[in-house]
This record gives structure tokens, C-alpha cells and sequence, in this order.
């Protein structure tokens, strides 16, 4: 793992006191912050030619296994640490939710939480039985080890093995191009991922849970049930790279990159 100098004095970006900074930084993890990491990093690199910021996906979990393995820098996590993870220190980003999507061409235009627990048990298995069209439903969850699968699991109380999927997918991008392609599939992924992709005019849709609107000004009234944190994350010792980014990321600067992004920005 590569960053700078120990030596460095710890930078204050928050006073905006003039930093030289040199070195690489590795960020990895969550496939939802992903996205939002490389942009911040891109504008970071900008401000501070010297440095060198590599943005790797694979996973909440990934990114929780790298640092405590000391192969990374900065961890994402899109939600809470959990008590056995309390070696580790999270420095929040951005609230998000999970929402669920279809095609753009699927009739349906909410869902009550007792429909959604009934597809993924399989129990509700063709759109006819929501007032849909006569097609069965192809089920996309989300493989071990990805926070939004934990995030879903959680919210509807439901075991992984109970959910008899027709396909396993990891990121939230693969969930996106599998509805975009086929009208009857239903997936989950986060919401500020599939406002950016409809905003690109990616045929998908979020449904509404409960009567309330998947979005992001759901999210900033706290009405939407189910969000969650998108956090960095590091271990004790951070070189002063590492807390600049963290610092840039949190900053007023960062906040209309987040919101670009579909995330609702955290810090004021």
C-alpha cells in the first residue's frame, strides 16, 4: 500500500491552509460509492497534481477485509459499522437508500413491502398477481458480501437462503443492465445510483415502497424506510494523504459532487 510520507504534517483542509501533498492512495470497496470515489478523486488530483488516487470496487466487504489487511488506504462501506467491527473508524459521506427497480415499460408503479417479501420468497411469482402483465418474474439478488443485500435483508426480515433468486449479480451496475434489458425482471439497487442511470435514459424505474417515493427528496424528509450510510472507512495511524482526502470528501466542495452523484450530502 502506497501513501505519503509519515513525516507530513497533519493537513487542516477545513481552515484551507496552503498543503503540499504527494503520494498514492488506495480506495476500495463498495460498488455503490465507487462512482462518487473516483469523481471526488479525479477533482482531488486536480487540486493536488503530486498525488494519485486508485478507486478499486469488489464490495462493502472488500473494502472492510483490505484495511484491516493494511492493503488499502480507505475502505467504503455503503452502511453502519456493526459492533465487531469496531477496530475500525467510519467517516460518513452521504445517506442513501436502497429502491427497488423495474423496466420502464412495467405498468406497476409501487409496491407494499409485503409484495416485495413475497417475490423474493417466490410466493408471488408472476406480475398477473399484482395487477401486472401475464409474464413471470425474474428475481435479481445480490451476491454475499455486498452491503445492499444486508440492507435488504435486514428491512424485510428475511434470510438469504430463503430467497430462491433467478439471477445473482454483484454491483448495482449489472442489476441496472439486467432490468434495462428485460421488462419482467425486478432488482434492488441504490436509489442514487438508479436516478443517475435514468437520468442518462436508462429504461429502468424505481417503485414507490409503501406509497412513498424512492428518491432523494424522500430521503432528506427521513419518510423513505429504507436507507442507510455511505461511510469511508480506516484504521488507526492515517497518514496525512488519507486525511486530506477524507477532508476534501467532506467538504462544502464535495457536497454538489454527492448530490450529482443522487446521494444526499451529510456535511454542511
Amino acid at each position: 500500500m502506497a501513501s505519503c510520507s509519515p513525516q507530513q504534517p497533519t493537513p487542516d483542509l477545513k481552515r484551507n491552509k496552503p498543503i503540499t501533498l504527494s503520494g498514492k492512495l488506495t480506495i476500495t470497496g463498495s460498488s455503490t460509492i465507487a462512482p462518487l470515489a473516483a469523481e471526488l478523486a479525479k477533482q482531488f488530483e486536480k487540486q493536488h497534481p503530486n498525488t494519485k488516487v486508485d478507486v478499486q470496487t469488489g464490495g462493502s466487504s472488500r473494502g472492510i477485509t483490505d484495511i484491516r489487511r493494511g492493503t488499502s488506504d480507505i475502505g467504503m462501506v455503503s452502511r453502519k459499522l456493526k459492533s465487531n467491527e469496531s477496530d475500525l473508524t467510519s467517516h460518513l459521506l452521504a445517506k442513501d437508500g436502497v429502491s427497488i427497480i423495474v423496466h420502464k415499460s412495467n405498468p406497476i408503479l409501487e409496491l407494499s413491502e409485503h409484495q416485495i417479501k413475497q417475490i423474493y420468497l417466490n410466493k408471488i411469482d408472476n406480475w398477473k398477481l399484482l395487477n401486472g402483465m401475464d409474464k413471470k418474474i425474474t428475481v435479481i439478488n445480490k451476491a454475499e458480501g455486498r452491503s445492499t443485500l444486508e440492507v435488504f435483508l435486514k428491512h424485510f426480515n428475511l434470510n438469504n437462503t430463503q430467497i430462491k433468486p433467478s439471477i445473482i449479480i454483484g454491483d448495482n451496475e449489472q442489476a441496472v443492465k439486467l432490468v434495462a434489458n428485460n421488462p419482467h425482471a425486478i432488482a434492488y439497487v441504490s436509489i442514487g445510483t438508479a436516478e443517475y442511470d435514468i437520468g442518462l435514459g436508462v429504461p429502468i424505474k424505481t417503485l414507490a415502497l409503501n406509497g412513498i417515493p424512492a428518491n432523494k427528496k424522500a430521503l432528506i424528509s427521513k419518510q423513505f424506510p429504507l436507507s442507510r450510510e455511505l461511510n469511508f472507512i480506516t484504521k488507526e495511524n492515517i497518514s496525512a494523504l488519507t486525511i486530506a482526502f477524507i477532508n476534501f470528501s467532506q467538504s462544502k466542495t464535495a457536497n454538489s459532487i454527492i448530490e450529482g452523484f443522487g446521494f444526499v450530502p451529510t456535511h454542511p
